[in-house]
C-alpha cells in the first residue's frame, strides 16, 4: 500500500545563506504526517476549506511578495511534489520568484516519501498548484499558513 506524507505545514529548517529564508529560531517546526493511501479522500475533504481560503487570499500575499517584504520576512508557497510511482508529498518552497504564472523557489522542507527532490533543490511550479502560503516574520509569527494550522489541529497537537 502506497504511503502519502502530508506535511503539518507549520516549519521547518533554519536559513542557510544570506539569500535562503530568514527564520525566527522560534518559529514552528515542522511535524509531518503520513497516512495511508485509504485516507486520501478524508484528507482532501478536510483540508478543502483551507485550500480554498489560501486561495482566495493568495492574490494579496503575491502582491506583497512581489513589491518586497520588509528585512527578514520570507514567502513560501506549499504544493506538491510527486514522483513516478505515484507518490506525493506536501511541501514548502521559498518562493525566489513569480513571473508569467510560474512560481520558481527552493524546496524547503525535508523529503520523507517522493523518490528524485531534496531540501534546496530548486523547482518551479505553475500558480495554479498552490496549496497554501505562508509569510513569516522575525518574531516567529506567521501570516497564511491555512493549511498547515489546520493539519495541527486535525492530528490533536
Amino acid at each position: 500500500m502506497k504511503l502519502l506524507t502530508f506535511v503539518a505545514l507549520t516549519f521547518l529548517a533554519l536559513s542557510v545563506s544570506a539569500q535562503d529564508p530568514q527564520l525566527s529560531p522560534n518559529a514552528p517546526q515542522d511535524r509531518p504526517i503520513t497516512a495511508e493511501a485509504d485516507q486520501l479522500a478524508a484528507f482532501e475533504a478536510a483540508i478543502a476549506p483551507h485550500v480554498a481560503e489560501a486561495k482566495r487570499t493568495y492574490p494579496e500575499a503575491r502582491r506583497k511578495f512581489i513589491a518586497g517584504l520588509p528585512k527578514g520576512q520570507s514567502f513560501f508557497i506549499t504544493t506538491r511534489l510527486r514522483d513516478g510511482t505515484g507518490a506525493f508529498e506536501q511541501v514548502f518552497i521559498a518562493v525566489r520568484s513569480i513571473e508569467e504564472g510560474e512560481i520558481r523557489g527552493k524546496i524547503w522542507s525535508d523529503i520523507n516519501t517522493v523518490r528524485g527532490y531534496r531540501f534546496g533543490d530548486e523547482h518551479r511550479f505553475p500558480e495554479s498548484d498552490m496549496i497554501d502560503w505562508l509569510i513569516t516574520h522575525p518574531d516567529g509569527s506567521e501570516e497564511g499558513n491555512f493549511v498547515g494550522k489546520f493539519l495541527d489541529a486535525y492530528r490533536g497537537d
